[in-house]
């Protein structure tokens, strides 16, 4: 048991309760995963982790929510638009773990019983900071017409990147990073220019 005087607080705590929840679904699997188990993994009570995350479900994306963070993707300015969304689209599928495909699938009937879906698990995950930069970028550059982002273009790229990864179980071929980038989302949004 934890001394009194080096009971762990505040964000202290709730990294170790991330890290047991990850730790568990890694070895467990979201079905196996519990509040029990990870309160005991995280050396905490199950009352003081229900008080931050009230369900498996939340604390699950909580917890991959930290490993997103202690994981980002970065991507420099590389002169376009085009190479940049390719390295975007790239580091997106080789983060997205056959684990973590399974653990989609696993929380999808909590997410029904819950009211929830995937498009609001994805908004508690993920600011859209690497796409909003690429486009500034773009826009500064003369790459990409402002008028033509909406939301839904804004959002297509990674949309679609993550309907093939649910759909095939597959990490994105070259091929189909192509298609999304320069077939689908650059002629939605490009710049027209003279002769182009």
């Amino acid at each position: 048991m934890i001394a009194k005087n080096n009971r762990r607080r505040g964000a202290t705590l709730d990294d170790a309760i991330l890290d047991a929840a990850w730790a568990e679904v890694a070895e467990q699997g979201y079905s196996g995963m519990t509040l029990e188990s990870v309160a005991k993994r995280a050396g905490t009570s199950r009352p003081v982790l229900a008080r931050r995350w009230p369900t498996r479900m939340k604390l699950a994306t909580a917890a991959v929510g930290r490993y997103f963070a202690l994981n980002p993707i970065t991507v420099p300015d590389r002169g376009s638009v085009r190479d940049e969304l390719h390295l975007l689209l790239r580091s997106l599928s080789d983060r997205v773990q056959p684990d973590l495909i399974q653990l989609v699938f696993d929380m999808s009937r909590d997410l029904a019983d819950a009211g929830s879906n995937l498009t609001d698990v994805r908004r508690e995950l993920s600011d859209g900071e690497p796409m909003r930069s690429i486009l500034r970028r773009g826009i500064d550059r003369g790459e990409i017409n402002p008028e033509r982002l909406t939301p839904r273009n804004m959002a297509l790229p990674t949309d679609l990147a993550r309907h093939e990864i649910l759909m095939t179980l597959k990490p994105l071929s070259d091929e189909v990073i192509r298609e999304i980038v320069e077939d689908v989302f650059l002629p939605l949004v490009r710049r027209d220019r003279e002769g182009v």
